[in-house]
């Protein structure tokens, strides 16, 4: 069941959740990109693959609707930046670009 937050951010501004008692991710498609906005996972959850899990959720259905990028941010001066940073690379993104306070990752969802 999709809380209150994910029916409102689906009815507001078009962005999909995916949420569990673990944490969230949000997201949303244009064009032929899929941008992951916000990942988070509980404390105590974390470095136990569920990042990857809701990431392979998201790209299995930007798949299904033909997507063929990923996109991914990290903000260095956010809590955390570092680690996402991390778990961007480990999950295939590459650097695209940079500016001020948002560094852009790329990952190809075309075989």
């Amino acid at each position: 069941m999709i809380s209150h937050y994910g029916q409102y951010i689906s009815e507001r501004l078009g962005k999909s959740l995916i949420e569990d008692e673990n944490g969230f991710a949000t997201y949303f498609m244009v064009n032929d990109v899929c941008y992951i906005e916000d990942v988070y996972v509980i404390p105590e959850k974390r470095k136990t693959g569920i990042v990857f899990a809701y990431a392979d959720k998201i790209v299995e259905e930007a798949k299904a609707k033909g997507m063929k990028v990923l996109i991914g941010t990290v903000k260095p001066s956010a809590a955390g930046s570092t680690v996402s940073l991390k778990v961007l690379l480990a999950y295939g993104f590459q650097l695209e670009s940079a500016v001020e306070d948002f560094i852009f990752f790329k990952k190809s969802l075309e075989a």
